[in-house]
């Protein structure tokens, strides 16, 4: 009898396949999350708004109001967000941004709503 054929430590075809087919759906699961992260990707956003009783919301979610996020920036994964800024007799106002690593400083004005 020949040792020569599928050796323990030699993947067959079907595994060299189903390994392909892993690496594929890894590579667009990556992709469909918006590439590589590495786990140090953070940005930080301070917000100077006007009025300072404005609340703050990004990817729909409230984060704090705009005094606060002058004083201390909020941490977020880098990337695009979406960021609503809304208070009582001010029209809303959205803004996508691209937040890079590191901090970046917004400044907002909301106009107010005629009489």
């Amino acid at each position: 009898m020949s040792s020569r054929g599928h050796g323990a430590g030699r993947p067959g075809r079907a595994a060299l396949a189903a390994l392909g087919a892993l690496t594929v759906w890894a590579l667009l699961v990556t992709a469909a999350c918006g590439g590589p992260q590495v786990a140090g990707d953070r940005a930080e956003l301070r917000m100077v708004i006007e009025p300072e009783s404005a609340s703050v919301y990004i990817d729909d979610r409230f984060i704090a109001s705009g005094r606060k996020l002058a004083a201390r920036p909020v941490r977020l994964p880098v990337g695009e967000h979406l960021i609503t800024v809304s208070a009582p007799g001010y029209f809303p106002h959205d803004v996508r941004v691209e937040l890079p690593e590191g901090e970046t400083k917004i400044e907002l004005s909301l106009r107010p709503v005629p009489p």
